[in-house]
């Protein structure tokens, strides 16, 4: 595997920013073997492929932008590899939610039990089904629709800080109602 710069790759990479298709297609089988082999010491094997095939795709979509300055070769190279960090990185944070999310599980007290989590969800319902309804509307589109207060504002044709406001008082009010379920809150949170 050599990563000298190769004059037949910059005849191919001026074909391919012109969009010829069988240009990428010899780059493709050119480096596609030798791209995997490289990231299958670091990653598994589905991962090192996939990661390859995102580079080539990347490739084509960014062709008529591309700016090389070294070899086609150590550039793909080189961004197969920062592709591989950004997988072990995320996957790195995963681990370690996940680890966090089982050590609070384990911390939990064994007197919560299903019954009560249901209780508890239906006690939240109920208060939420209580809040004055421009209160409701509001925490609802945010915390259960995912709106924004900008995008909840043009629905209810009011201001942002409008409902801002009425969320920080949907949130007093759950608090104040919801204040017997803390502890169980603050585990399950």
């Amino acid at each position: 595997m050599t990563m000298e710069p190769n004059d037949n790759d910059f005849v191919l990479l001026n074909m391919l920013r012109q969009g010829d298709r069988k240009a990428f297609d010899t780059l493709f089988r050119r480096y596609y073997p030798m791209l995997c082999a490289y990231l299958n010491r670091l990653v598994a094997a589905p991962d090192a492929e996939e990661i390859v095939q995102e580079t080539m795709i990347w490739l084509w979509e960014h062709r008529e932008r591309l700016v090389i300055e070294t070899s086609l070769c150590r550039y793909l190279f080189k961004m197969v590899y920062h592709r591989t960090l950004n997988l072990l990185a995320r996957q790195e944070v995963a681990r370690r939610a996940e680890h966090r999310f089982f050590s609070r599980y384990q911390e939990m007290p064994e007197s919560i039990n299903h019954y009560q989590i249901t209780e508890l969800t239906k006690r939240i319902e109920e208060v939420i089904a209580q809040l004055p309804d421009a209160y409701r509307e509001a925490f609802v589109l945010h915390r259960f629709k995912g709106m924004s207060y900008k995008e909840i504002a043009e629905v209810a044709c009011v201001s942002p800080k409008t409902i801002d406001y009425r969320m920080q008082q949907a949130l007093k009010l759950l608090r104040i109602s919801l204040k017997d379920y803390l502890p169980v809150l603050g585990y399950l949170l």
